[in-house]
């Protein structure tokens, strides 16, 4: 596999990449000053050289402080692809061009820091995926239709612009096709790769979630669509069968409900969602379903959110919606997942599954033979969404992706006539665990915890320590969405590009100045809530005197509070860098 070593020279103008293969000659030099990027020889890189190796470049960024180089410094395999070794990127280091920071006030170098932390979070966000010889930007079955001229290209020139991370930053290697080669096109979601035998028989199997960088963000504050069409968390998830030499693949996606809607943080558990009131929806949910289809054949679309309560009108809208749209190629099912499986009632399930099995049936999946003859197309694709598009939405992606499963596993010869997964313990488990797991990755990833509901995918049955831990993430949930995701949103704002750091900006948004009530507000209700605790432990002469000032303390404590959460929106972290209300 492709290895890369930087060359950082101390005393000299470049950074120096070469590969590490034997007999490539090629080096890569990018000037510290001038940034521009060339094509030169080893013999031409001083011997005097500081070598580290790296595994691959994952681009360069503009700061405050001037540009910075972002290069892979520690992997690990997570398996292989038809034979392509696949890799997970574990370690990144954020190198700057500039020797010295002494041109920068110190406003600047504050600012600078606050970007470098950012890039630093999202690097941190489990889950960042490559390989150096193999396209994991695409289906199965789109690699089966391309041309011949496609396949000539480079990983970088070829792959999905949707699921490429590091695209933004790769913008000036993209343009240079010569020096492609050292720009590896690195995507952001959840792959598992498993060795697995049934009847003795042994096949790959692989699970591959592919995070779209197209309206990116985290929970509350990317909601629904953006004018291109370009839906909330949108993943497409794709599980593949290698079976002597043939191929099986299902893909399904999952998205943001597809109008302009948004939820704000605001203090409160649950805020309400929004169904924007201006803008004219249907621009937007046509452009979303038309690329939809012709990436993927006929949508079939499964929405999981309550048909009661704040959640009821977005189901509503999206239904009439769907009507008013009148295309053929695009189905709609709602299924109250909640309502359906109260009380522990996960056999209720069966319904949807039920209702869902002849669509299933004639979208098929795709499968090509050890020939490499395509034997069959999958025409269509489920949708799924619930308000997330993580918890609810992965159970039943995982059981629309067993079904297909149980029909390519028959249809391959690895399972027998009648037999049935659910009863293949060895393989279920290996099965359950990587849906769980893929859950946990989109959830981390979207939500900053890890996936509810995951007790049911891993075992089948929804357990009380499941409920314990669905608590204790929500609770986990709460805080990050109100008082660390703005800072998350735009870690993520920046390192896709959608906000550049303007070198000649006096004031940067990082300086916003909040009103003097958000300082004071929460030390007036602190001050009065300690009061009240105070003179309840420290009694009065008289218990009317005790009463009178725990009364007082006490109402002042909560009418604080109730000031606080009327102006909630207020209060919470909310993104600096981009208007997130103009955006949408």
């Amino acid at each position: 596999s492709q290895e890369f070593c930087i060359q950082q020279l101390k005393l000299s103008e470049k950074f120096y990449v070469e590969a590490c293969d034997d007999g490539a000659d090629d080096v890569l030099a990018i000037d510290r000053v001038s940034t521009e990027v060339t094509l030169t020889v080893k013999k031409d890189v001083p011997p005097s050289a500081v070598t580290r190796p790296i595994y691959g470049i994952l681009g360069t960024i503009r700061l405050v402080a001037g540009n910075y180089i972002i290069v892979i410094t520690k992997k690990k395999k997570v398996g292989e692809c038809f034979s392509h070794a696949v890799w997970k990127a574990t370690d990144f280091d954020i190198l700057s061009y500039k020797k010295t920071m002494l041109h920068l006030t110190d406003i600047q170098l504050q600012d600078n820091k606050a970007f470098l932390a950012m890039l630093s979070h999202v690097l941190n966000v489990d889950g960042f995926y490559f390989s150096t010889t193999y396209d994991l930007t695409h289906t199965l079955q789109r690699l089966a239709n391309t041309s011949p001229e496609f396949q000539e290209m480079s990983l970088l020139e070829r792959a999905d612009p949707r699921f490429v991370w590091n695209g933004h930053l790769l913008r000036e290697f993209a343009a240079q096709p010569e020096i492609h080669r050292f720009a590896l096109p690195v995507m952001h979601g959840f792959i598992a790769m498993h060795s697995c035998s049934i009847n003795g028989k042994y096949f790959d199997w692989l699970l591959i979630s592919r995070r779209s960088c197209f309206r990116a963000g985290v929970r509350y504050y990317v909601r629904g669509i953006d004018s291109e069409g370009h839906a909330a968390n949108f993943v497409e998830t794709e599980q593949i069968v290698h079976y002597n030499g043939s191929k099986a693949s299902f893909v399904q996606t999952r998205g943001s409900i597809p109008f302009f809607w948004s939820q704000r943080p605001n203090l409160k558990y649950k805020p309400k969602p929004q169904i924007s009131k201006v803008v004219n929806h249907m621009d937007g949910f046509q452009r979303h379903f038309d690329s939809q289809i012709i990436s993927y054949g006929k949508q079939m679309i499964v929405n999981l959110v309550n048909q009661k309560g704040s959640e009821k009108p977005l189901e509503q809208t999206f239904a009439k919606m769907v009507n008013s749209l009148g295309n053929g190629m695009v189905r709609y099912i709602a299924f109250d997942f909640h309502k359906e499986c109260s009380r522990m009632r996960w056999d209720r399930l069966q319904l949807l599954m039920d209702q869902l099995a002849e669509q299933q049936d004639e979208f098929s999946y795709f499968l090509v033979d050890s020939d490499g003859k395509v034997v069959t197309q999958q025409e269509g694709i489920f949708r799924s969404n619930c308000m997330d598009c993580l918890d609810r939405t992965n159970v039943i992606q995982s059981l629309l992706a067993r079904r297909s499963l149980q029909a390519q596993l028959q249809r391959l010869g690895v399972l027998h006539v009648g037999q049935r997964i659910e009863e293949q313990a060895e393989f279920e488990k290996i099965y359950k665990n990587a849906w769980a797991d893929n859950a946990n990755a989109c959830a981390k990833q979207y939500a900053g915890t890890g996936a509810l509901k995951t007790d049911y995918t891993r075992t089948g049955k929804r357990t009380q320590w499941g409920l314990i831990m669905d608590g204790w993430n929500s609770l986990i949930r709460y805080y990050r969405n109100n008082f660390s995701d703005g800072f998350r949103q735009d870690a993520i704002d920046l390192f896709l590009g959608n906000y550049s750091v303007d070198e000649v900006e006096s004031v940067s948004p990082l300086h916003i100045q909040k009103d003097w009530k958000f300082l004071a507000l929460p030390i007036i209700m602190v001050v009065a809530f300690s009061m009240c605790i105070i003179c309840l432990l420290m009694a009065g002469d008289t218990w009317t005197e005790t009463l009178a000032y725990v009364l007082f303390w006490g109402t002042a404590s909560f009418g604080t509070l109730a000031i606080i959460f009327y102006n909630g929106k207020d209060f919470v972290d909310a993104p600096k860098l981009v208007q997130k209300e103009k955006m949408d």
